[in-house]
């Protein structure tokens, strides 16, 4: 966790910005919970739990500017909720999302399944691509399983 945290305090400082130790705490909690997916006020209640001086504000502009500089991702999955995610270092895209419409799991899937497609919308759109976001709604092989268990 401790290089990460100094490849991110490296970010911030290419991009002059320091690492303070509001900006630190916050980082350490999306780390920490980095399979979460976790909206701001979830962030905001953990970072309280380490550093009960930082206030909302401070988490929310951390979160923007943490946004601003590609070390998360600002997700919504459909439920008005902002989401935030680390990107995953040397990441060049954002990676996918499985979301059950069932019991509001979210897996991810890390492999970028898009690169035929860019390709193609590069070429005969004449769209450069920067990043892309995808995002599957569906139902996850346990809820299949509960709703085929109760139709027996």
């Amino acid at each position: 966790m401790e290089t990460r945290i100094d490849r991110i305090k490296k970010q911030l400082h290419s991009a002059s910005y320091k690492l303070t130790p509001q900006r630190e705490a916050t980082v350490r909690v999306l780390l920490e919970n980095e399979e979460d997916h976790l909206s701001a006020e979830d962030v905001y209640l953990l970072v309280k739990e380490k550093a009960p001086e930082i206030g909302l504000a401070t988490v929310y502009r951390t979160l923007e500017l943490l946004t601003e500089l590609k070390v998360v991702d600002k997700i919504n999955f459909g439920d008005g909720v902002s989401r935030y995610d680390l990107r995953k270092e040397g990441a060049e895209h954002f990676h996918h999302h499985l979301v059950c419409m069932e019991c509001g799991s979210v897996t991810e899937i890390v492999e970028d399944l898009l690169g035929d497609v860019e390709e193609i919308v590069e070429r005969d759109w004449k769209f450069k691509i920067k990043d892309h976001r995808l995002t599957f709604h569906g139902i996850c092989a346990s809820c299949q399983e509960k709703q085929s268990n109760n139709e027996k």
